[in-house]
């Protein structure tokens, strides 16, 4: 009993109890936090959050409070606030990344509400951008096209500073698509080729307008330079047949919608020629007739 006294007694003993007293308090702070603030929030990125802040928050003060009581060196106030605060930059790392991530969209205007992105794994139309992120209504993945597939996407605003960025709409507004057709190597590819053209004349020529005087406004900003806007039809050859790609502009939004127009096109005018075919990949298999059975 003597020893026990004298070690509690001891500059040792008194360290250690005002550690445990330290790690006891800490412990109730988190069971308090647990029961009377996580439990009630409902979201569950949230929860999430503040239960991965309050713990780093709980590690460092444990690790501030016992140190100053151990080690001299923590008496200082100085040095205590100081490390104090580098502990709370690296608890709060993630939350200030994405505070910056939302100074740089609000400021810098890299996309807005409205526009369609494409950044990381992510693609698709921004219709919310918060303190701590923004919010896509998803294109792509198992659709094909970029149509959209029905699902939101949170994404913390800190990803601009670490994943390229791909803005369909800003500024020029407009993208290309290509529509590849194969036809076969006995089919008129230059009568085929000019039909292809015009059908594509006719669904995006008043768009090479429009996009003309928006390269205009583009070209100050970036250096942007397109010498031809209108349709063109590119000729290649393939192992099944000859390629004829159809290049053109379109918005966006309607990419699905004018291959689908232009397709229908193609069909019903190849259909009222016959010296134009499809193409697609084939064998040709030839069997040796033994000599006896001629």
């Amino acid at each position: 009993m003597d020893f026990l006294n004298s070690f509690i007694n001891s500059n040792y003993g008194e360290k250690i109890l005002y550690s445990f007293i330290v790690i006891f308090i800490i412990y109730l702070l988190k069971k308090i936090n647990e029961k009377l603030i996580i439990e009630k929030i409902k979201e569950p990125k949230y929860k999430y959050y503040w239960n991965k802040t309050t713990n780093y928050l709980l590690v460092i003060i444990v690790f501030l409070a016992v140190g100053r009581i151990w080690f001299v060196g923590f008496q200082s106030l100085s040095t205590f606030l100081g490390l104090f605060s580098a502990g709370l930059a690296i608890a709060l790392k993630e939350l200030i990344t994405n505070f910056a991530g939302w100074i740089y969209i609000i400021s810098k205007k890299p996309f807005e509400i409205g526009d369609r992105i494409e950044i990381g794994n992510f693609s698709g139309d921004v219709i919310d951008i918060s303190i701590l992120n923004f919010t896509i209504l998803e294109i792509g993945n198992w659709v094909n096209a970029d149509q959209s597939t029905g699902r939101i996407v949170h994404i913390p605003n800190g990803i601009i500073f670490n994943q390229n960025l791909a803005n369909y709409t800003k500024d020029f507004r407009y993208i290309w698509n290509e529509i590849p057709v194969l036809v076969t190597f006995n089919s008129n590819w230059k009568k085929a080729k000019e039909i292809l053209l015009n059908i594509a004349t006719e669904h995006s020529e008043h768009l090479s307008k429009e996009a003309e005087e928006k390269l205009k406004k583009a070209a100050a900003k970036y250096m942007i330079y397109y010498k031809k806007l209108t349709p063109i039809v590119y000729t290649s050859v393939e192992d099944s047949g000859i390629l004829l790609t159809i290049r053109y502009l379109c918005h966006p939004r309607k990419r699905r919608g004018t291959a689908h127009e232009i397709w229908e096109n193609i069909l019903d005018e190849f259909s009222k020629h016959n010296d134009i075919d499809f193409a697609f990949p084939s064998q040709t298999i030839y069997l040796d007739t033994p000599k006896d059975s001629l």
